[in-house]
This record gives C-alpha cells, sequence and structure tokens, in this order.
C-alpha cells in the first residue's frame, strides 16, 4: 500500500492509503459477515481510509440511513479499532423522515444540524472524534457564514478533525473557505466529487442540480485543484459503478462522441499492461499530477483484491499521455 497526506494543519492532517474504501452499501444490500470480511481484508492490505454518511443507505429500506455508520462502529469495536484507521463521514442529506429523501426533505447544513448529526454520528460510529466531516450537499437555506462557523466549532472542540465538501458548486465552496479564511477559522480541505477516466457531459439537469451536474469535476474543478495545492480530492464512483466492464450500466450523461475513443484508448492500454480496465482507471488517477484519492467500493473479495492491485500498477508516460489526449 501506499499513503498519502490529506489536509495542512499539524494538528488535524492525516496520512491515508492512496485508495479508500467506499462503505455505502455495509449494512444493507451487503450483509454484515460480508461487509466485515471486505471491511478486515482492506486493513490487512494496509488500507486506512474508509468513506461513509450519515444517509447511507436511507433508499434500501426506505428510512433515514445510518446503517452503514452503524456497522463501522460494531465492526472498529470488534476489532478494537482506533484512531489508526481515517473514517470520513458526511451529513446534510439525511431526510428527516422516512419514506423522504434529500431531494425533497433533507437535514440540511444549520448550526443545530450540523452539531446534533455530528454527534449522532460520533455515536453510530464509536468514535470521540470524526476524522474527516463532510457536507453532503449544498443548502442554500442556510447562511453560509452559520454553516462554516458550526464546522469550526466542532473542530475547535476536537470532535472533528478535517473538513470537507461534497457536490456543490466551485464558486460556493471558494466562498465557504474565503469566509472562514477571513474569520481565522478551518475551512473545506478535501473535496469529495464523482470523477472517473470517461467524461460525463455537465449539462444536464438533474433534482439536486437544476442547472446541470455540479457533483461531477469539471474543467473548473480541476483547475481549482490545481490553484490550491492545500486541497485534496476524493474521487467518488471512478469506476462508474461497474459501466466499464459492463457497458449497459453506463449512464445517459456519459453517452456522448468522447467517449468511444477514450474506451478505445482504455482497453488498448488495459492490453498493454496485462492489467483489467478498472485498474488502469484506478492507476490513471493515482499516478496523475492532481491529489487523487479513488473512493471504490466492493461487494466481493475479489473486486477489492482487483481495486486494490492497481495500487502497484505504474502506467508509462507515453500510455498516460495517450489516455489523456484520446477525446
Amino acid at each position: 500500500m501506499k499513503y498519502r497526506t490529506i489536509g495542512t494543519a499539524p494538528d488535524t492532517r492525516r496520512e491515508v492509503s492512496v485508495i479508500a474504501l467506499g462503505a455505502m452499501l455495509f449494512g444493507s444490500r451487503t450483509d454484515e459477515r460480508t461487509s466485515y470480511a471486505l471491511l478486515d481484508r482492506y486493513v490487512e492490505a494496509g488500507g486506512t481510509f474508509i468513506d461513509t454518511s450519515d444517509n447511507y443507505a436511507f433508499w434500501e429500506d426506505g428510512g433515514q440511513g445510518g446503517q452503514s455508520e452503524e456497522l463501522i462502529g460494531r465492526w472498529r469495536r470488534s476489532r478494537g479499532i482506533g484512531d489508526e484507521i481515517v473514517i470520513a463521514t458526511k451529513l446534510g442529506a439525511r431526510p428527516l423522515a422516512p419514506g423522504t429523501g434529500f431531494l425533497d426533505n433533507p437535514e440540511g447544513l444549520s448550526a443545530k444540524v450540523i452539531r446534533e448529526s455530528a454527534e449522532r454520528s460520533r455515536e453510530r460510529l464509536g468514535a470521540d472524534r470524526l476524522d474527516l466531516l463532510y457536507a453532503h450537499i449544498d443548502d442554500p437555506t442556510v447562511p453560509q457564514r452559520e454553516t462554516v462557523e458550526a464546522f469550526a466549532e466542532l473542530v475547535a472542540e476536537g470532535t472533528v478533525g478535517l473538513l470537507g465538501v461534497s457536490n456543490q458548486a466551485v464558486w460556493r465552496v471558494e466562498r465557504a473557505r474565503a469566509i472562514a479564511a477571513a474569520a481565522g477559522l478551518p475551512g473545506y480541505e478535501v473535496l469529495q466529487y464523482e470523477h472517473s477516466y470517461l467524461r460525463p457531459r455537465l449539462d444536464i439537469p438533474s433534482g439536486l442540480f437544476p442547472d446541470g451536474s455540479l457533483g461531477a469535476v469539471g474543467p473548473e474543478t480541476l483547475s481549482y485543484l490545481r490553484a490550491e495545492p492545500g486541497l485534496t480530492l476524493v474521487a467518488y464512483s471512478p469506476l462508474l459503478k461497474g459501466a466499464y466492464v459492463r457497458p449497459d450500466r453506463l449512464p445517459a450523461d456519459y453517452d456522448h462522441p468522447g467517449t468511444p475513443p477514450r474506451l478505445a484508448a482504455l482497453r488498448e492500454v488495459a492490453r498493454e499492461t496485462g492489467a483489467s480496465v478498472n485498474q488502469v482507471v484506478l492507476a490513471w488517477q493515482l499516478g496523475g499530477d492532481l491529489p487523487i484519492v479513488p473512493l471504490a467500493g466492493a461487494s466481493s473479495q475479489a473486486q477489492l483484491d482487483e481495486n486494490l492491485a492497481a495500487v502497484e500498477l505504474d502506467l508509462t508516460a507515453r500510455q498516460r499521455a495517450r489516455l489523456d489526449e484520446a477525446h
């Protein structure tokens, strides 16, 4: 396993494995025995960065979520896991009532919600401190200063380490960071956005993003990362939920003329290296010039081992150029 540092402040920055394990479906679709086995295998291989959220996975049973955090908490206690494993979680998108969702009834990012939801996450995870806490989705109904100050209070109290943000417009992220910097408060240092080798169309509206996707990495996000070297991108859905090996799973926003040439380049490099296309995608992210941590889930040990093996795959400069230049 290889490692990198996320965060900049000496008292909150953490060294983490270069591949994070997504635990979204642990405790719901992925049963407890399988979830434990995957967590054990990940740690055995040197993995130290596990991702969850307070709303995972509410859609599986129509509830409010919490199954993933609860399972991780039970696993931590059963294995005697301490702060050597970094647990990242999120708040803001938990439905306020069963049968609802984050589009129509999210908990939001008020000071009250941030404090109470963070406390519930700590209880479910069995942790005195949340190593990394994200704002999961934006909340335009709450002044950003209130959100920034509420997160900073938890850091000052020692119940939260690093702060992160997900699924927000880059200008909103920068505004929040500017508010924090002007007040001498900790701000967001980790960005979690959808990012993979294939590029989606960003102009397709959705319920959460009526003006087009703000949750997927585009040129603006990449240029922001280049301009702010203290930031780290945690890339969710790097393998597009299996679509690289099951083209029928490829989302509609990837159906455009730029996809076939990139798939062709990807398959060509996979043949040359003897690696799977999934491993080439992960190696492409890991070996780039931007600080990217792929966040990959797994439902079997074979999937997990395949993902972890990508850490040792080094693409040549020519292979990387071929991948980058395909459009």
